[in-house]
Order: structure tokens, then C-alpha cells, then sequence
């Protein structure tokens, strides 16, 4: 699969780290691009940045010359985790003044995979709009919700109860978390 992860200023850097930690960029052609103030929020709180697994190539946000930002090229899949409000806002409305929004445009009207991870409360009614756009233009709204079922232990193993969905509606595979169970007899 080709895979854009696109990283917005929202918090929540965590997400978008262990994403990355966890698709085999051996396999997938992947790639990243981050918001303007993605950078000031990743050095907040990634102390150590933001570690790209080996392959991975990144985009400038205002280069229009990536080979996704163009329909006759989309990817397979996008996601954007953590993705502010703003973010999503542009999104719902077809705004393309940047790679990552024109990446997100064409991956709607190409009728790909365009998962969005936002990070946020409490919710106006603007953001549940928003949100209601997007679903009906096909995108994902995969709020940053974690779970607790299986009682993580450290802030990762939280997180990385939302990255195992996203894992799951990419379609890959997913070691993070054990599947919920039946009840026994």
C-alpha cells in the first residue's frame, strides 16, 4: 500500500509516532507531511522528535509537487493523526491551499481510504458538522479515543489502543492490543 500520515498541531504527536512505529515500511510505500504547527507541538512532546522509520520519505507542506496532491496518482490511504479542527474544518470544506489539505481533496474524490484522528474537547456544533460532511463525502472520523479494557499500563499502551483501530481500518495488521472476547461458558 502507499500510505500518507499527515500530522497536524493538534495534540496528540504520540498517535501519529506510533503509527509510524507500526506499519513495516519495508512493505508500504509510506510517506509524511506535517501541518505548519505540527512542529512546535512535536517538540513539546516528543523530547527526543519525531522518529521516521527507515524509507519514509517526507513532503514539504507548501510543495505541491508531491505525487499524491494530483488524482491521476492517489494513494491508497491517508491519515491524519492527531488532526486539529481546523484541519478537519478545511478538509470538510475542499480547501486545498497546502499539500497535506490537497492530499486530503483528492483522496475523497478518488474515493480512497481518509481516516481522521481528531483530538479534541469538548465538541461545537461547527466540529459535529464538520464532522457530518465528511462522512458523507466517505472519510473516517476516528476520534482519539482510547480504551481501557485491556488496563494499559503506561501512557503508550493507551495511545496505542486508538493506533490498533487505525491499524484495522488501513487494513494491516495489528500486535498492539488483544481482540475483545467472547464470553466463556
Amino acid at each position: 500500500m502507499q500510505i500518507l500520515v499527515a500530522i497536524t498541531g493538534a495534540s496528540g504527536s504520540l498517535y501519529a509516532q506510533r503509527l509510524l512505529d507500526n506499519i513495516d515500511s519495508r512493505q508500504h510505500q509510506m510517506h509524511v507531511v506535517l501541518s505548519q504547527y505540527a512542529q512546535a507541538v512535536i517538540a513539546e512532546e516528543l523530547p527526543g522528535g519525531l522518529r521516521l522509520p527507515s524509507g519514509v520519505k517526507t513532503h514539504g507542506l507548501k510543495s505541491m509537487n508531491a505525487p499524491f496532491a494530483s488524482g491521476s496518482n492517489p494513494i491508497d490511504a491517508m491519515v491524519v493523526i492527531p488532526c486539529s479542527m481546523g484541519t478537519l474544518g478545511r478538509i470538510a470544506h475542499g480547501l486545498s491551499e497546502d499539500v497535506l489539505l490537497r492530499a486530503a481533496d483528492v483522496t475523497l474524490k478518488e474515493r480512497k481510504k481518509l481516516i481522521l484522528v481528531p483530538r479534541e474537547t469538548p465538541l461545537s456544533l461547527v466540529h459535529v458538522k464538520n464532522f457530518e460532511l465528511l462522512l458523507q463525502a466517505g472519510a473516517i472520523i476516528l476520534p482519539a479515543n482510547p480504551s481501557f479494557y485491556m488496563r494499559p499500563q503506561t501512557i503508550e499502551q493507551v495511545v496505542d489502543t486508538v493506533v490498533a483501530r487505525v491499524l484495522d481500518h488501513l487494513g494491516l495488521p495489528q500486535q498492539l492490543v488483544k481482540r475483545w472476547q467472547e464470553e466463556k461458558d
